[in-house]
């Protein structure tokens, strides 16, 4: 298991590993959209922690990797990690890849309900 995986639990951790401030109220927007832009905010603060500096690059063919999720009876569920290499496609923006499956797949199941915050 990676050693970033070990210290990166919490959103309070990936702020302190970042030094990114906390989550803007957003108040000049609807009340409506709030959450999901407090939401989106907290998985690129999480994201940029546990890549370590590493940032994607839709020039090359290297790997990215994003945490996927499914609708189900039960609810919003994480399914698996997925890779892409030269296609960025809607919902799976730059900043919310990461450099690793473990890592997709590690963010998709500890931040789940911030993953359905944003997506649902």
């Amino acid at each position: 298991m990676s050693k970033i995986i070990e210290s990166i639990k919490t959103f309070e951790d990936a702020m302190k590993a970042t030094g990114r401030p906390d989550v803007p109220e957003f108040l000049e927007l609807p009340e409506d959209m709030r959450g999901y832009f407090k939401a989106h905010y907290k998985l690129l603060v999480i994201t940029e922690a546990l890549n370590e500096g590493w940032k994607t690059d839709w020039k090359n063919g290297n790997q990215k990797w994003i945490p996927c999720f499914y609708m189900s009876p039960s609810g919003f569920v994480f399914d698996s990690a997925d890779y892409y290499y030269l296609c960025p496609y809607a919902g799976y923006a730059s900043r919310l890849c990461f450099k690793s499956g473990e890592l997709a797949a590690y963010a998709g199941k500890q931040f789940l309900e911030l993953y359905r915050d944003f997506i649902v």
